[in-house]
């Protein structure tokens, strides 16, 4: 068993972790007083309060001793020996008395054990210099996290498993960090084998989740704990917080800062609430809608990082109040209406309420429908009737609140058409016509009468309008004629009141003044029609309020608060005047003391105050007020006079810049108004754009110098004066440019490995390359390559080919660039070195020639002219272009799948270090023919007498050439093969054979070119064997393979076979007659 001593940091109290061997049992005695053991390999953390070693009690027979190797101090216990090594410390040898162990770990990571070794022990004989730990039970899970080449075991809380990620950037220089406040694990780095870890390192005595960050140099920490959120409704809920602490658990004076968000945990936030509270009541939320919210802290101007998101959904609700129904469609004794389904906050909408008032117009609704549907048709209604609806949804939650009320009307009865007018009387310039009342109008209901003329076109234009049934129509012309027409409409009552409603007008017209109104009154109008329907219901009222009498004087404005530098605080009392707070608006007017400038209206509106702003600082100002109703103005009250107080510089005029060189610039301006105070100093901003603008120059002079520009630059500069009531505004953006330059030094000055065009060489030509340097500010024109003492201008190209040169010699090169200012700097020296000259073609010649390949040779065969670095191109031309066929150092190369008889055109080039030598010569070889096929066997068929028929097969042309074929016999005692036949036939039959004598027939195939000036023969068939027979039967001979089977059948035997048997029956009988003569002379 051993134990390690590690010393996390000053602050930290100092972790033992005791080294469990296998096959070793440590034992601990818990809070309560049980023992507890572990079963080895394990390590368990333990704590010291002052960093020394504890005293490890071991069972007889063995002791403890202390090593230091690499600064960490290991507690050895090995079996008992006399000789104690010098390292041995007494004061961890065995104590007199039994102590209790003073290391309790958590039973979480204790393996059960069943031989544990029991020491006796009290809690009463635990040394002075050591306490016992608080047993905690956290839960979770534990997480091996790897920092610093350490390993440490983490608690992880379900809720923060995210913030590991995000804390990590703060957790580096603090030794031990744990994301639960209960224990904090430490181990060594993590072996192969599986250990169990013990961790009772408490912090503080707390249940909650922390975060932890670093602040400053001073390496303080602020923890607080991460956000919770209750009470949540569906449109509010409770967030709190935990205080702040530093490391050391001290808690903080501190302001935080809530955001909220509803775009998701990376969405916007937005803040919702800051201050030194440690909750918050959200109000105005949706919902059913997904929230994250985050806090931080800050003291001063330290501010720490956003706690993890803490995500809480609220319920769900009753939807929104929906928009007022529509009037889709309508007639006199129905309405269609329809309306849109509003936010259902969460919960599926599942009916809605329609209420009217039935005409009424008492305020009292009853529903009229109750569904699921948009829409409703309300019928059976009285026509030329107002009626009023709302409408209200419904879902699981609740019902929301009704929808702004809205009346629609029914269309009214039309009245009959009255028959055409009659002509009464007639003048030179007028008509008198009449008509009567429609069928079915009574006298008493109102009819108005509209009477119209046609003279020319199709129009009609209005003549008459009223109640009476005649109407004289003058303004005619003579002798013209005119059509006329009447049409009954409406009549239209209009009331008036102020108290009682009052008939004011009567009559079939569409406007009416009122007159005899008292001013500043409020009335109220409403409108009916009558037709021969009847009488519809009064309109909405229409409130209207008669202009007021002008105000009287208002008191002089005065000032609120202090006076600043540019702007003024003034408030008024309205006039002594009755209703003069109803539609009263105020007009303040403004002008300069010292100068006499017009007056300017600088408020207008109807609140008591104003704020008075771009005033100038220390001057003096007069503001006096009036007001105005309908009625117009009233007179101006008296002046106020304010004196603005002294502010900050105004505005400076822009600075001047001149460039006195490329690198240089000097920038002057003018003295700016002081605004009541001193300038103390200048400030220029200077920068190559506005957003890069920094103070090149602090100071009371009128000017200042800038130098380390770049040529043909743009920059800009801005100036700002300040004074002891502060900065002014900056003046307004200057922008220069410098002048142009000569270009800079080339760089990037290189020599490239190969050239683009093919009639360079590289063994007597160099490309130069090299990158465009700056042209500050002038194009380049050209550029000048200097070769040892000669200079040569390229133009404006940044690569040259210097051609003329010497194989395998070395040159210096510098280029410089020029444009319209001058010649630029040299690059630096450039040394190259042409390549030797590339080897010559080979000789090339074909070795070996074939129907379908070609056997080339190129050169002697031996390398002495060239290395043996040495490669080959071989090309070969296919449709009009040449393909490589072979590279490489080998001298021979086999064309193959080559077409018979054609005609190849080669060429080759010798590739060395050098570079690609030239291609030789092109050389044409020409395949050649492939010889014919070798046919089967012929067939062989005895014919009248002692003749036979001899057939083989056909062969196609080959290639345009003719076929012939060649016939060769064998028969008898011959020993050669006589040729028989030659001819293109693929038959022959041959007579005068011999009896039973053996024959073979043998056939090949010969190829004539066109011209006949060749020809190829291939090789010959096998023979087939024929034996003439005197009998009738015609036999056929097949090949010798299949000969002797159709011989026995059909009593022909070859000639090989018919000479054995004569043999063996010329024998037979040989011995059959000496035997008959010896038996004869014998016996005799």
């Amino acid at each position: 068993m051993e134990s390690l001593v590690s010393v996390l940091s000053p602050c930290v109290t100092p972790v033992i972790l005791v080294q469990v061997n296998p096959g070793e049992t440590f034992t601990i005695r818990a809070e309560d007083g049980t023992l507890q053991c572990i079963q080895g390999p394990a390590e368990v953390p333990m704590m010291s309060p002052n960093g020394s070693i504890p005293p490890i009690h071991v069972p007889p027979g063995y002791i403890s001793q202390v090593t230091d190797n690499t600064g960490v101090r290991r507690v050895v216990v090995t079996p008992h020996s006399e000789c104690y090594p010098p390292s041995y410390s007494p004061a961890l040898s065995p104590p007199s008395h039994p102590l209790a162990p003073p290391y309790i770990a958590h039973p979480q990571f204790i393996p059960a054990s069943h031989t544990a070794y029991y020491p006796p022990a009290s809690p009463s004989d635990v040394a002075t210099q050591f306490y016992q730990h608080r047993l905690f039970y956290p839960e979770g899970e534990f997480k091996f996290v790897r920092s610093m080449g350490r390993t440490f075991l983490m608690r992880w809380s379900s809720d923060i498993k995210k913030c590991s990620e995000r804390s990590k950037p703060f957790l580096s220089g603090f030794g031990i960090i744990s994301y639960h406040l209960n224990p904090i694990s430490v181990l060594r780095p993590v072996e192969s084998r599986t250990r169990a870890i013990v961790s009772q390192f408490n912090l503080y005595q707390a249940a909650k989740q922390f975060q932890v960050c670093r602040v400053g140099s001073d390496a303080r920490l602020f923890a607080f704990y991460c956000t919770q959120v209750s009470k949540v409704q569906s449109r509010s809920a409770l967030v709190s917080w935990a205080r702040a602490a530093q490391g050391d658990g001290t808690p903080i004076s501190c302001g935080y800062e809530l955001m909220l968000t509803d775009k998701g945990s990376d969405g916007k936030y937005r803040v919702v609430y800051s201050g030194e509270l440690l909750e918050c009541h959200l109000t105005d939320l949706r919902p059913a809608t997904d929230y994250h919210v985050r806090v931080s802290a800050f003291c001063n101007a330290v501010r720490g990082p956003f706690s993890e998101p803490a995500t809480f959904t609220t319920h769900c609700g009753p939807p929104d109040i929906p928009q007022a129904p529509r009037l889709s469609h309508r007639s006199k004794s129905f309405l269609s209406l329809q309306w849109k389904p509003p936010v259902d906050n969460g919960s599926r909408i599942t009916n809605y309420i329609l209420e009217w008032d039935e005409g009424k117009k008492n305020s009292i609704f009853r529903e009229c429908y109750f569904g699921s549907q948009r829409h409703y048709k309300v019928v059976r209604l009285c026509p030329g009737m107002g009626y009023t609806f709302r409408v209200a949804a419904l879902n699981d939650i609740g019902t929301s609140g009704f929808s702004p009320e809205v009346v629609f009307q029914t269309t009214g009865s039309h009245p009959q058409l009255p028959p055409a007018p009659r002509l009464v009387k007639v003048g030179s310039a007028w008509v008198t016509l009449e008509w009567t009342r429609p069928s079915g109008c009574s006298q008493e209901e109102p009819i108005t009468y509209t009477l119209e003329g046609q003279e020319e076109g199709p129009e009609f234009h209005p003549k008459y309008s009223g109640t009476d049934v005649s109407c004289r129509v003058e303004g005619l012309r003579r002798s013209t004629q005119y059509s006329f027409r009447v049409s009954s409409t409406q009549l239209w009552f209009v009331y008036f009141a102020e108290g009682p409603w009052n008939d004011v007008y009567r009559g079939p017209g569409m406007q009416h003044v009122c007159d005899g109104l008292r001013p500043a009154a409020c009335y109220s109008l409403r409108l009916c029609s009558v037709n021969t329907g009847g009488q519809s219901q009064g309109s909405v009222s229409l409130c209207v309020q008669t202009l007021n009498l002008p105000p009287a004087a208002c008191p002089p404005p005065r000032v609120v608060g202090h006076v600043r530098h540019k702007e003024v605080n003034l408030e008024w009392d309205p006039p002594a005047h009755d209703g003069a707070s109803l539609g009263v608006e105020f007009s303040v007017e403004m002008f300069k003391v010292e100068e006499t400038l017009e007056q300017e209206e600088v408020y207008r509106g109807r609140s008591t105050e104003c704020t008075v702003g771009s005033l100038l600082p220390g001057a003096i100002y007069k503001f006096r007020v009036r007001a105005a109703n309908d009625a117009g103005y009233g007179p101006y009250s008296e002046a106020t006079e304010v004196t603005t107080a002294a502010g900050p510089p105004g505005q400076c005029r822009a600075p001047h810049v001149t460039m006195s060189s490329h690198t240089c610039a000097v920038v002057s301006w003018e003295a700016c108004a002081s605004s009541g105070a001193d300038i103390s100093e200048y400030r220029l901003d200077w920068g190559g754009d506005q957003d890069s603008l920094e103070l090149v120059y602090s100071g009371t002079n009128m000017f200042c110098q800038i130098s380390n520009l770049e040529a043909a630059s743009s920059y800009c500069c801005r100036l700002q004066a300040v004074n002891q009531a502060g900065a002014g505004p900056h003046s307004e953006l200057v922008t220069c440019r410098t002048p142009a330059a000569i270009p800079d030094a080339v760089q990037g000055f290189y020599l490239q490995d190969h050239i683009d065009a093919h009639h360079y060489s590289l063994s007597t030509s160099l490309s130069l390359v090299w990158e465009e340097p700056c042209c500050n500010g002038a194009e380049i024109t050209s550029y000048t390559i200097a070769m040892g003492d000669r200079l040569i201008s390229t133009g404006n190209v940044t690569c040259y080919v210097v051609s003329d040169l010497q194989p395998d010699s070395e040159y210096n090169f510098q280029v410089r660039a020029e444009n319209a200012m001058g010649a630029g700097a040299f690059s630096q020296r450039l040394v190259a070195r042409t390549r030797p000259l590339p080897p010559s073609p080979p000789r090339l010649e074909c070795v070996a020639v074939g129907p379908q390949s070609l056997k080339l040779r190129w050169g002697d065969g031996s390398r002495t002219q060239c290395s043996e670095d040495t490669v080959y191109t071989l090309q070969m031309e296919d449709r009009n272009q040449y393909i490589v066929i072979y590279r490489g150092p080998s001298h021979t190369f086999r064309v193959q799948r080559l077409c018979e008889s054609s005609r190849y055109s080669f060429r080759i080039q010798a590739v060395s270090e050098a570079g690609e030598g030239p291609f030789s010569e092109i050389h044409t070889f020409s395949t050649a023919k492939s010889l014919p096929p070798t046919l089967k066997a012929p067939r062989v068929a005895q014919v009248e007498g002692n003749g036979c028929e001899v057939t083989w097969e056909a062969v196609p042309p080959m290639k345009g050439d003719r076929i012939a074929y060649l016939l060769h016999v064998l028969g008898g005692r011959d020993s050669e093969y006589k040729q028989v036949f030659k001819g293109e036939d693929t038959t022959f039959q041959l007579s005068g054979l011999q009896w039973n004598t053996d024959y073979r027939f043998r056939v090949c195939v010969c190829r004539r070119s066109a011209d006949a000036s060749q020809e190829l023969c291939g090789s010959f068939s096998p023979a087939s064997h024929f034996t003439p027979c005197r009998s009738d039967l015609a036999l056929a001979v097949e090949t010798s393979s299949a000969s002797a089977p159709a011989a026995k059948a059909f009593g022909i035997a070859s000639t090989d076979g018919q000479f054995a048997t004569m043999m063996v029956v010329g024998l037979a009988f040989l011995s059959f007659l000496m035997a008959f003569i010896l038996q004869f002379f014998l016996v005799e």
